[in-house]
């Protein structure tokens, strides 16, 4: 009985993230009812507590956060994009995947899909479109290229990973990199050819014309300045043994530096820092909090122990519900967060009674919701960058969905096999 109770909880709460309400709402309702229905109240709200001080999750996002809102106070973000928009324009045919690839650069720098794709849509796609490229494939090209964040080391999914596996973030970065890389590579080769035959990469006669900002001057100093902490991480666990640091401090150092370099009020940068720190506790923790409730909720009516038995049993499925069950969920709701999250809080501890390390079902999980978000038609990201076209969200999505699927096929392959 409580194994169709929770069944039943769980497609409810599908349909109400399908709907668009708030999923921190949704999920915590949810987690607390199942308990309440299981005899464990108090199971959910120990949860929350729980939840809420997950240090190393704390650390890294919610610093990489700050760092982010550090870089848009500066604009030290602004003249990466431009810099990078500069370079596009002398690309010719190379123009859709060298948009996609310069996407998938900044999105490393602005975790934040929506972020990123509000950020660089407004200069690259009006580049795409004045090049003859058709608007939908224009925002496609950038669109294809926002999951850039999952090397990015405050990524939320790479920190759940790296505790799971008692590793280090930038070890989890380092273990899926090949499989983000390749899969952004597949990406942008595909929707190039998808261009092509559907003739969009030339010939749209954009209404008016694309003027450049002669009053813009790129700085180049300022331009690294977003990349800084990911460089100082990179070296620091490969090549340059004394910039080893963690998460907190490599931000920390590149908003020094970035205040240094630009000379903006100490006082307002240090306020955007912590508002950025802020910012992330709320809505990226607290989706972190909001799933350990729901997945308490699971527990407490023995769902998940059931979901595990029957994967233990069915163990040819595991490594396509690993892939493609956060994928799914990511692709209808539009948050590859807490699909992904859920899972990985859920399965992912049991990934070694499967054959699989923790690493790998973690990242290819962490992956497929990745993608899943990036073809999501009501996905935040979508919308700007189709807003930005002037086009249909779903004509966007409709033109990666074959480089997206092909992307997540070779994660898989690299990952799980």
């Amino acid at each position: 009985m409580f194994l169709i109770i929770g069944a039943l909880v769980v497609i409810g709460v599908i349909y109400l993230l399908l709907k668009r309400h708030e999923s921190r709402m949704v999920l915590i309702a949810a987690g607390i009812l199942m308990c309440i229905i299981a005899g464990k109240p108090m199971a959910s709200l120990d949860a929350f507590a729980k939840s809420m001080t997950n240090a190393g999750l704390i650390t890294s996002v919610c610093s990489c956060m700050g760092f982010a809102w550090c870089m848009k106070y500066t604009e030290c973000d602004k003249h990466l994009v431009v810099a990078i928009g500069k370079v596009l324009k002398k690309m010719g045919f190379l123009l859709i995947p060298g948009a996609t690839l310069a996407t998938f650069v900044v999105n490393i720098a602005i975790p934040s899909a929506a972020g990123c794709s509000a950020a660089v849509g407004v200069i690259f796609i009006p580049i795409l479109m004045a090049a003859g490229i058709h608007p939908a494939m224009a925002a496609a090209a950038v669109k294809s290229g926002t999951y850039g964040s999952m090397l990015n080391p405050g990524l939320v999914h790479n920190g759940v990973i790296a505790k799971l596996a008692n590793t280090q973030i930038t070890t989890v970065i380092g273990n899926h990199m090949m499989a983000t890389v390749v899969g952004v590579l597949i990406a942008s080769v595909v929707l190039t050819v998808v261009a092509v035959v559907l003739k969009e990469n030339k010939g749209y006669v954009p209404e008016g014309n694309v003027m450049d900002d002669t009053s813009f001057m790129i700085n180049p100093l300022y331009a690294i300045m977003p990349l800084i902490p990911v460089i100082i991480l990179l070296l620091g666990n490969t090549k340059v043994p004394f910039l080893k640091m963690g998460v907190p401090h490599a931000m920390v150092i590149g908003a020094i530096l970035a205040l240094a370099v630009t000379r903006k009020s100490p006082v307002e940068l240090t306020k955007n820092f912590f508002n950025g720190m802020g910012d992330a506790y709320a809505n990226i923790i607290g989706i972190i909090i909001s799933v350990g409730v729901f997945v308490a909720g699971l527990n407490a009516l023995g769902l998940i122990k059931a979901l595990i038995a029957w994967m233990l049993n069915s163990t040819g499925i595991v490594k396509i519900a690993a892939t493609f069950g956060p994928f799914l969920l990511a692709l209808i709701s539009g948050s590859g967060d807490a699909a992904t999250v859920a899972f990985n809080e859920a399965v992912t501890p049991h990934a070694v009674e499967f054959g699989i390390s923790t690493m790998n079902m973690g990242s290819i999980a962490a992956l497929g919701g990745t993608l899943g978000r990036t073809i999501s038609p009501i996905a935040g990201a979508t919308i700007i960058c189709a807003g930005i076209a002037g086009v249909d969200p779903m004509e966007v999505c409709k033109r990666n969905a074959l480089g997206i699927v092909c992307a997540l096929l070779a994660g898989m392959v690299l990952l799980l096999y």
